[in-house]
């Protein structure tokens, strides 16, 4: 399949790994990437430079010279303006910026030869993306997991192509050739993936946590900042995470600020992160879960999505008359 994305990015699959923290490190990039389409590097708050140069090197190491990204979180650069410079030290085709008004930050990354990608979650988000100047503009629906909005995919990307010009990938609930397929069909170049590579082996993903997302189904996710408040972290509040439900969940979800003042609770949560127990701590994922049902590999991700879409569109085709 050729689209504008992959004219864009020099890959043979319109397909983008989300760039997932810390689940979408080097390792997964580069098989990403490997397999056709493009891989991204989510740069984590959490880690310290010189672990994020380990997750960069990852990808380019032996001469690797496929295209690759890198992801970014706007209100993050706020706090850690070095993750800017580690992004464009890599020399990556692409550095999506999201969550936040991309403008400060697009001449730079122009200057650097490097195209931009931002995630944007309303109309608004996104005309606002498309004049700052960004390359493409990525439509995240809230089935998506991790952090995202509250409108779905298919009727803000349908919003969305009507309003800006740029090219337009589609993300949220894309897991399967009939999802891709569907969007392509809608008008968008490509789609933004990332729950069904958390199962993949060369994700960042725990053990633990795969196998929770393995066993579970559509309707266990949760949209929630209670992790967030959990862990202290200064996600804006439009934006929620949406994670597999649990124990925590069940017992906490809406009263945020009943469990920050709760006795033994944050300990709780601290303990069963530190332990890997996800019956308590976050795994964020998205509703495609429910299609996401082994262990597996990025390539089979890939070449499994890109030939069912592909026999799917050419269905399509045939109902023109």
């Amino acid at each position: 399949m050729q689209t504008r994305l992959t004219e864009m990015l020099g890959v043979t699959h319109p397909i983008v790994n989300a760039p997932m923290t810390p689940q979408a490190g080097g390792a997964l990039a580069r098989a990403v990437s490997e397999a056709g389409a493009f891989g991204i590097v989510g740069l984590n708050e959490d880690e310290s430079a010189e672990q994020i140069a380990e997750q960069v090197a990852l990808v380019k190491a032996g001469g690797f010279s496929k295209p690759f990204g890198i992801g970014l979180v706007i209100w993050v650069l706020e706090r850690r303006p070095d993750l800017l410079d580690l992004a464009i030290a890599a020399k990556p085709t692409l550095v999506s910026i999201s969550f936040g008004d991309p403008a400060p930050y697009v001449e730079r990354l122009h200057r650097a030869g490097i195209l931009i990608a931002s995630q944007i979650q309303s109309r608004a988000s996104a005309m606002r993306a498309a004049q700052a100047g960004v390359d493409i503009i990525v439509a995240q629906g809230t089935e998506a997991g991790g952090h995202t909005g509250a409108v779905g995919t298919l009727p803000l990307l349908q919003i969305v192509l009507d309003a800006v010009d740029v090219p337009v990938v589609a993300a949220g609930g894309i897991a399967s050739g009939r999802g891709l397929a569907a969007v392509l069909a809608a008008g968008a170049v490509g789609a933004w993936i990332g729950t069904p590579f958390l199962a993949a082996a060369e994700s960042r993903t725990p053990e633990q946590a795969r196998e929770r997302i393995v066993a579970s189904d559509e309707t266990q996710t949760v949209l929630t900042s209670l992790f967030d408040r959990a862990q202290g972290k200064a996600w804006p509040q439009e934006f929620r995470g949406r994670a597999l439900r649990n124990r925590f969940t069940d017992q906490w979800n809406g009263r945020e600020e009943e469990m920050l003042r709760a006795p033994g609770a944050l300990d709780e949560f601290r303990a069963a992160k530190a332990e890997r127990d996800y019956t308590v701590a976050n795994v964020y994922a998205g509703q495609s879960v429910g299609m996401v049902s082994a262990r597996t590999t990025a390539r089979a991700v890939v070449e499994r999505i890109a030939a069912d879409a592909a026999g799917h569109l050419q269905r399509a085709a045939s109902l023109v008359r």
